[in-house]
C-alpha cells in the first residue's frame, strides 16, 4: 500500500434526495448524508465525524436510525447490487455490525427502511416492479416475512413500525395506505381502503393506534386502527409582503430539483401522473414529524405548519406557521422559499426542529421562538450555512488566506474558510458559473460565466465585479502563481490577460478541440494545456508559441498538472490511465484499473499525487509512481469528481464533485516525506472595503449611537412610568384577592353544610339497597333449590342407564377373554416349536463364531505387527506431506483471494447475462408476434408469387416468339448487308469512269489555258488548289468507306456481346428468384426453431428441394486445392478483364475524339472546297466571256463541219465533242444518284426494324450537297 494518507476533515454539502436524510443522535449531534459518507455533526462545537459508505458504493438510497439511537441502517447500491449495512453508533469510531447482501427474493433497491421499537427487527421496502416489503430479524440475517405491497408498479414512499408494537407496520404510497400485522410467519393486511385512492406522500404515528397521513393535494387524514377519524385540507394563505403570491408556485417549480424514484418523496412528474387532472393548486405534504403536542407537516414550498391536539376532542388544529426566510444574497430572494421541505425531525427534548429541502439546504428553528411569534409566521435559520444545490464546476485556493472559492451550476459563487470551516461570502447571479480562480493574495477572483468572464473584488461582505471580458462560455481559467497574469479558455483558444493593465496580452491557438484543463508552472514562464483533441501542449508565454506537444488520438484528456520542476507533465483522460509525459513523449502509463480518472493534482513538494475518478473515489499515490497497484483509495463523493486542489503548504486536499459537495482532507506521508512547510508569515487578515461602504458605515454608526442614547432616555422614562403603573396595579390586585378570599370562605361553609346533608341521604339510600339485596337473595335460593331437585332426578335416571351399559360390556369382555386364551395357547405351541429349531441353529452359529474369533485373533496379531510398521512409514510420509500441504496452503490462500475476485466479477457477468436473457426473452416474445404477422404476409406473398409466376410464364412465351422474329430479322439484315456491299462494288467502276472523264475535262481545260496564257497565269494557283482539294476529298472518301466497314464489324461483335449479356442477365434473374424462394422457405423453417423434430424435417425438405444429386456429386468430387486454384485463376482473369475494360474505354474515347476531330476538319475542308468551286465557276464564266469576246469559241453544229477542216477549226471543234461526253456522264451520274437514293431508302427501312442499331455518330453525305458538288464539277 502507498504511504500517502488522506483523512477527511470537513464536508460542505448535503444529499437531500436520500430517504429520511436527517435525524438526531442526541440533543446536540445530528446525522445526515453527504457525498458517500454519513456525517455526525455537533451543532454547538461545530465538529464533524464521518461514517464511511461501503467500498465501491454507487450511492446511498435511504437511512434509518433505531429508536434506542444505537444502530444506523444505510441502503446502498454496491456494484449494481442492493446492500443494507447496519452500523453501531455507540462505538468510536462507528463500526459495521451487520451487512445484509444475500437475498432469496428479487430486488433492485431498498427505498425505505424502519427499525422496530425494540430495535431487533428491520423493515425494508423494495422499489417497483417487485415492491416487496421485507420483515427481518437483522441480527441473525433471517427473513421473518415478505409480502408484495403493490402489483401495479405504483410508487411506495414510506414504511414504519407502530412505536408500541413490533408486529404492526404501516405502508404508504401512490393510491396505497396499508396497515399490516405480523402473525404466524406472514404479514397480513388488517385495514381496508375506502373512498377514492389518494397519493399518500408521508405519514407518522401520533399514538399507539393513530396515524397522520399527508397527500399531494394538501389533505391530512387521521386514521385510528385503519379507519378514518378526521380530515382537513391545508389552506393556501396569502403570504406576507416579503414574498410573492403563491399563484406563481408553478413558475418557480422549474428551479426546484425533485427527487428520484428511490426517494420517498415523489417527483414532479409522478405527482402529476398520480393527481390526474389536478393542477397542483393545493400544497403537497412531503414530510410529517410528530411531537408531544401534535405534529409538524410541510405545506407547500418553503412552508411548515404546526398542528396541536385539541383538549376535548381527538382532533388537531393549526397553531403555528414556519417559513423559510428570504435570502438577500440570492439573485431572486423570493426563490429561497420556493424549495420543498423533504424531511423533518425534532430533537429528543423537542426544543429544536430541523428540516432539509430539495435544494440541499439544512434549516433549524427553536420551538420556543414559535410560541413567542404569535400572529405572524416564524422563520427558519440556516443550520450551518447555505450549501451548493447543483454540480460544483470550479475550485480554487490562494496563498495568503485560508480561503476556498467554488462555483456551481446553481448560479452561485461561494468563498469558504477551511481553517474555521465556515462560509465567508456567497452570491448568486443570473448566469451559470463554469469556472473560478482565486488570486494568490485572496483579494480577487476571476469567474467564467455563460455570457462573460468577470474579474471581481472580494469585499468584506460582497463579491463585486470591476472588469468584464466578452469571453462566452469560459470553462477554464487560472491565475498565475505570481498573480500578475491569468489565463481564460474560450473553446479551443487560450487568452492571456494581465492583472495590472487588465488587457489581453496574447492568444494561444493550436488546439483543434475544446480545452479541458490548464496549469501554470512554478515560475509562470510556461502554460500547459490539454483538451478533447487528444493533445497536451506546453506553451512558452514569452513567444506565445508551443514549446512541446504530445498527441494521442486514442485519449480525450480531462485534466493535466505539472511537477514543481516543470520537467514532467501528468495527464489523465478517457483511456483509463495516468500518463507521465516529458519532452513531447509519454514516459509511462499507469493503469486506472477499470475507472476513468477525471482530475489529477501533485503536491508542491513533488512527493504526493492525488487523482479523482468518475465513481467519486480519491486515490493517493507517492512519487515516483509505482509500477504495481500501490495506492490508497477513499470513498468520498457520490458522483464524478470535477476538480481537485492542494493548499500551498501541502497540508490540505480539496475535492468537489457533481454531487454538490466540497470535502477537505488532511494529507501526509508516513515516510516523513513532504513534511509540513513552516509558514514564514501567517495568514493575512486584511479585507477589501470600498470607500463609500466605509463612509456609509461610519454614518450609520453615528446615527445608531444617537439612536441608542435616545432609546436609553426613553427606556428610563418608560421604566419609571411602568413602576408607577405596576405599584397601583399591585394594590388593586391585593384588594381583589382579599375580597375573593372572604367570598370563598363563605362558599366553603355553604358547601360543608350541603355535604352533611348529602351524607345523611346517602346512608339512607344504602340501607334501602341492602334490604332489597337480602330479599333478592332469598328469592334466588328458592328458585335454585327447585332447579337442583329436578337435576337430581335426571342424574338418577342417567345412573341407571350407565349401570345397564356396564353389565352389557362386562359380558362382552368375558367372551373376548375366552377367545383370547384359546388363541394364546395355539400360538404358544407354534412358537415353542420354532424356538427349538432356532436354538439348534444358534448353537451351530456360536461354534462357527468361536472358530472365526480364533482366526480373527491370529490375523489381528499379524495385522497389528504390520500396521505398526506401516504407521511409522505413514508418519514419516505424512510429516513430509504436512510440510508440503502447509506450503501449498499458503500458496492456495493467495490463489483463493484471486479466485474470489474472479468469482465476484463472474457473478457480475452472470447478473448481466441474466438481465440480457430477460431482455432477450422479451424480444423473443415480440419476435414471435412479428413471426406470426410475417407468416400471414408470407401466405399473401405466396399467392402473389403464384400469380406472378403465371404472368412470367406468359411473358417468357412472348419473349421466345420475339426472339424467333429477331433471328429472322437478323437473317434478313445479313442479306441486305451483302446486297449493300455488292452495290458498293458496282459503284466503284462507275466512279473510276467519272475520274477518267474528269481527266479528259482537265485536258480540255489545259488546252484552253494554253490559249489564254495571260489569264491562266492569274487563275492557275486557284485551279491547282482545287485539284489538290479534290484529291484529298477522294482520299477521305476511301477512309470513310474503310471506317464504315470497321464499324459494321464492331456492331456485329457488339450484338453478339449484347446477346450474351441478355443470357447472363436472364441467368441472374433466375438465380435471384431461386435465392428469394430459398429465403422465404428458410424463414418458414425458423418459425419451428422451438420444435426440433419439425425443424429437422423442414431443413431436410429444403435440402431435397434445392440441392440436386448432380450438384452433390460435383461438390463431393471437388478438391480443396482445385477450388483454390479456380479462385486464383478467376481473380487473375477478373483483374485482366477489368484492365482490358479500362483500356477499351480509353481507346474508344481516343477514337471518338479523333473521329470528331477528323469530321470537323472534313467539314471545314468541304466548306473551303465549295468556296473554291464557286470561285472556279466564277473564273470559268469570265473565261467564257473573254473567249466570246475574242471569238475563239464558235458554236459549230456537226452537220456543218466540212470533210477537210483546217487545223484552227479542228482545235475549236474538240471542246464541243467533249461537252457531249459530259452530258453522257451527267446522265450516268444521275442514274447512280437514283440508285444511291434507293439504297438509302432501304437502309432507313432497316433502321426502323427493332433490334437493328444504326452506326452511332455516322451519317451518309446528303444528296443535296452531292448534287451541288456535281453541278460545280460539270460547270
Amino acid at each position: 500500500m502507498s504511504t500517502v494518507v488522506a483523512q477527511s476533515l470537513h464536508v460542505f454539502g448535503l444529499r437531500a434526495h436520500v430517504a429520511n436524510n436527517i435525524f438526531f443522535f442526541d440533543e446536540q449531534i445530528i446525522i445526515f448524508p453527504s457525498g458517500n459518507y454519513c456525517v455526525k455533526y455537533n451543532m454547538d462545537q461545530k465538529w464533524q465525524k464521518f461514517i464511511p459508505g461501503s467500498d465501491k458504493s454507487q450511492g446511498m438510497l435511504a437511512l434509518s436510525i433505531s429508536p434506542n439511537r444505537r444502530y444506523l441502517a444505510i441502503s446502498e447500491i454496491v456494484q449494481e447490487k442492493p446492500v443494507i449495512t447496519i452500523y453501531e453508533l455507540s462505538s468510536i469510531p462507528c463500526r459495521k455490525r451487520k451487512v445484509l447482501n444475500n437475498f432469496d427474493f428479487p430486488v433492485q433497491r431498498f427505498i425505505s427502511m424502519a427499525f422496530s421499537p425494540d430495535s431487533k427487527y428491520l423493515l425494508a421496502q423494495t422499489s417497483p416492479p417487485e415492491s416487496n416489503l421485507v420483515y427481518w430479524l437483522w441480527e441473525k440475517q433471517k427473513v421473518m416475512a415478505i409480502v408484495r405491497t403493490d402489483s401495479q408498479n405504483n410508487a411506495v414512499y414510506q414504511v414504519s413500525f407502530n412505536p408500541q408494537d413490533n408486529t404492526q407496520v404501516c405502508v404508504t404510497g401512490n393510491g396505497m395506505f396499508k396497515l399490516l400485522r405480523f402473525a404466524e410467519g406472514t404479514l397480513k393486511q388488517i385495514n381496508f381502503q375506502r373512498g377514492e385512492p389518494q397519493n399518500f406522500l408521508a405519514h407518522t404515528w401520533v399514538s399507539e393506534d393513530k396515524i397522520i397521513v399527508g397527500t399531494d393535494t394538501g389533505r391530512l387524514f387521521l386514521f385510528e386502527s385503519g379507519d378514518q377519524r378526521w380530515e382537513t385540507s391545508i389552506m393556501v394563505k396569502e403570504p406576507t409582503s416579503e414574498t410573492k403570491n403563491l399563484e406563481n408556485i408553478q413558475e418557480s417549480e422549474s428551479l426546484i430539483e425533485f427527487p428520484t424514484i428511490s426517494s420517498p418523496v415523489p417527483s414532479h412528474e409522478q405527482v402529476i401522473l398520480a393527481s390526474g387532472h389536478s393542477q397542483l393548486v393545493l400544497p403537497q405534504v412531503f414530510a410529517i414529524a410528530a411531537y408531544s403536542k401534535g405534529f409538524a407537516c410541510s405545506a407547500g414550498p418553503g412552508r411548515v405548519l404546526l398542528f396541536e391536539k385539541m383538549e376535548e376532542k381527538d382532533f388537531y388544529r393549526e397553531s403555528r406557521e414556519i417559513r423559510i426566510p428570504l435570502d438577500p444574497q440570492s439573485n431572486e430572494p423570493s426563490q429561497s422559499d420556493k424549495q420543498d421541505i423533504l424531511c423533518m425531525c425534532f430533537s429528543p427534548s423537542e426544543e429544536i426542529l430541523i428540516a432539509s429541502t430539495s435544494k440541499n439546504q439544512l434549516y433549524s428553528i427553536t420551538m420556543s421562538l414559535t410560541e413567542i411569534s404569535k400572529g405572524e409566521p416564524a422563520h427558519f435559520e440556516y443550520l450551518m450555512y447555505p450549501l451548493h444545490s447543483a454540480s460544483i464546476t470550479g475550485l480554487s485556493t490562494c496563498i495568503r488566506k485560508p480561503l476556498i472559492a467554488t462555483c456551481s451550476l446553481d448560479r452561485s459563487v461561494r468563498i469558504w474558510n477551511y481553517e474555521s470551516n465556515t462560509l465567508e461570502l456567497f452570491k448568486e447571479y443570473q448566469e451559470e458559473a463554469y469556472t473560478i480562480s482565486l488570486h494568490p493574495s485572496g483579494h480577487f477572483v476571476v469567474v467564467g460565466f455563460a455570457d462573460k468572464l468577470r474579474l471581481m473584488n472580494l469585499l468584506i461582505d460582497d463579491i463585486r465585479s470591476f472588469k468584464e471580458y466578452s469571453v462566452r462560455g469560459c470553462r477554464e481559467c487560472s491565475f498565475s502563481n505570481g498573480g500578475h497574469l491569468f489565463a481564460a479558455v474560450n473553446g479551443n483558444v487560450i487568452h492571456i490577460f494581465s492583472t495590472t493593465s487588465l488587457e489581453n496580452i496574447s492568444n494561444l491557438k493550436g488546439h483543434t478541440g475544446k480545452v479541458r484543463s490548464i496549469v501554470w508552472n512554478a515560475d509562470d514562464s510556461k502554460l500547459i494545456s490539454c483538451g478533447t483533441d487528444s493533445a497536451v501542449y506546453e506553451w512558452n508565454l514569452s513567444s506565445g508559441k508551443r514549446q512541446t506537444e504530445c498527441v494521442l488520438k486514442s485519449c480525450s484528456y480531462n485534466c493535466v498538472t505539472v511537477s514543481p520542476d516543470a520537467k514532467i507533465i501528468f495527464a489523465v483522460g478517457s483511456d483509463q490511465t495516468l500518463k507521465e509525459i516529458a519532452d513531447s513523449s509519454v514516459l509511462r502509463e499507469i493503469s486506472a484499473f477499470d475507472v476513468i480518472y477525471t482530475a489529477v493534482v501533485i503536491s508542491h513538494s513533488g512527493r504526493m499525487i492525488f487523482v479523482g475518478t468518475s465513481v467519486g473515489t480519491i486515490r493517493a499515490m507517492k512519487y515516483p509512481l509505482p509500477l504495481q497497484k500501490e495506492f490508497n483509495e477513499y470513498q468520498a463523493h457520490a458522483g464524478p469528481i470535477t476538480k481537485m486542489s492542494l493548499t500551498f503548504d501541502d497540508q490540505f486536499l480539496l475535492t468537489v464533485a457533481e454531487d454538490g459537495c466540497l470535502f477537505t482532507w488532511k494529507v501526509f506521508d508516513k515516510d516523513g516525506r513532504g513534511i509540513k512547510r513552516e509558514r514564514e508569515v501567517g495568514f493575512a487578515e486584511e479585507v477589501l472595503v470600498t470607500k463609500t461602504d466605509m463612509e456609509e458605515k461610519a454614518q450609520m454608526m453615528l446615527e445608531l449611537k444617537t439612536r441608542v442614547e435616545e432609546l436609553k432616555m426613553e427606556n428610563e422614562y418608560q421604566l419609571r412610568l411602568k413602576d408607577m403603573n405596576y405599584s397601583e396595579k399591585i394594590k388593586e390586585l391585593t384588594d381583589k384577592f382579599l375580597q375573593e378570599m372572604e367570598s370563598l370562605k363563605t362558599k366553603n361553609q355553604v358547601l360543608r353544610t350541603e355535604k352533611e346533608k348529602q351524607d345523611v341521604s346517602h346512608r339512607e339510600h344504602i340501607e334501602d339497597l341492602l334490604d332489597k339485596q337480602s330479599r333478592e337473595l332469598q328469592d334466588l335460593e328458592c328458585c335454585n333449590n327447585q332447579k337442583l331437585l329436578l337435576e337430581y332426578e335426571k342424574y338418577q335416571e342417567l345412573q341407571l342407564k350407565s349401570q345397564r351399559m356396564q353389565e352389557e360390556y362386562e359380558k362382552q369382555l368375558r367372551d373376548n377373554d375366552e377367545t383370547k386364551s384359546q388363541a394364546l395357547e395355539e400360538l404358544t405351541e407354534f412358537y415353542e416349536a420354532k424356538l427349538q429349531e432356532k436354538t439348534t441353529l444358534l448353537e451351530e452359529a456360536q461354534e462357527d463364531v468361536r472358530q472365526q474369533l480364533r482366526e480373527f485373533e491370529e490375523t489381528k496379531k499379524q495385522i497389528e505387527n504390520d500396521e505398526d510398521q506401516e504407521i511409522q512409514d505413514i508418519k514419516t510420509k505424512y510429516k513430509k506431506k504436512l510440510r508440503d500441504e502447509k506450503e501449498s496452503n499458503l500458496r492456495l490462500k493467495g490463489e483463493t483471494g484471486i479466485m474470489r475476485k474472479k468469482f465476484s466479477s463472474l457473478q457480475k457477468e452472470i447478473e448481466e447475462r441474466t438481465n440480457d436473457i430477460e431482455s432477450l426473452k422479451g424480444e423473443q416474445v415480440k419476435l414471435q408476434g412479428v413471426i406470426k404477422s410475417l407468416e400471414k404476409d408470407i401466405l399473401g406473398l405466396k399467392r402473389e408469387i403464384q400469380e406472378r409466376d403465371e404472368t412470367i410464364q406468359d411473358k417468357e412465351k412472348r419473349i421466345y416468339d420475339l426472339k424467333k422474329k429477331n433471328q429472322e430479322l437478323e437473317k434478313f439484315k445479313f442479306v441486305l448487308d451483302y446486297k449493300i456491299k455488292e452495290l458498293k462494288k458496282q459503284i466503284e467502276p462507275r466512279e473510276n469512269e467519272i475520274k477518267v472523264m474528269k481527266e479528259q475535262i482537265q485536258e480540255v481545260r489545259a488546252i484552253c489555258d494554253n490559249a489564254l496564257a495571260s489569264w491562266t497565269q492569274v487563275s492557275s494557283p486557284l485551279f491547282l488548289t482545287g485539284l489538290k482539294m479534290e484529291a484529298e476529298l477522294e482520299h477521305f472518301h476511301k477512309q470513310n468507306t474503310q471506317l464504315e466497314l470497321n464499324i459494321t464489324e464492331l456492331w456485329q461483335k457488339l450484338r453478339a456481346t449484347d446477346q450474351e449479356m441478355h443470357r447472363e442477365r436472364q441467368k441472374e434473374r433466375d438465380l435471384e428468384a431461386l435465392v428469394k424462394r430459398f429465403k422465404t422457405d428458410l424463414h418458414n423453417c425458423v418459425a419451428y426453431i422451438q420444435e426440433p423434430r419439425l425443424l429437422k424435417e423442414k431443413v431436410r425438405a429444403l435440402f431435397e428441394k434445392y440441392v440436386q444429386r448432380a450438384d452433390m456429386v460435383e461438390i463431393a468430387g471437388l478438391n480443396t486445392d482445385l477450388q483454390q486454384e479456380y479462385a486464383r485463376q478467376r481473380e487473375h482473369l477478373e483483374r485482366n478483364l477489368a484492365t482490358l475494360k479500362k483500356k477499351v474505354v480509353k481507346e474508344s474515347e481516343l477514337h471518338r475524339t479523333d473521329y470528331v476531330r477528323i469530321m470537323q476538319e472534313n467539314v471545314s475542308l468541304i466548306k473551303e472546297i465549295n468556296e473554291l468551286r464557286r470561285e472556279l465557276k466564277f473564273t470559268r464564266s469570265q473565261v467564257y466571256d473573254l473567249e466570246a469576246a475574242l471569238k475563239l469559241t464558235k458554236k459549230i453544229r456537226p452537220q456543218d463541219v466540212p470533210e477537210t477542216v483546217p487545223s484552227e477549226d479542228v482545235c475549236s471543234a474538240v471542246p464541243t465533242m467533249r461537252l457531249n461526253e459530259q452530258e453522257e456522264t451527267g446522265r450516268i451520274i444521275e442514274m447512280q444518284r437514283l440508285e444511291i437514293q434507293r439504297l438509302r431508302d432501304q437502309i432507313q427501312e432497316q433502321e426502323q426494324v427493332p433490334g437493328f442499331h444504326p452506326l452511332a455518330g455516322i451519317r451518309l453525305p446528303s444528296l443535296v450537297r452531292s448534287e451541288v458538288d456535281f453541278e460545280v464539277q460539270t460547270n
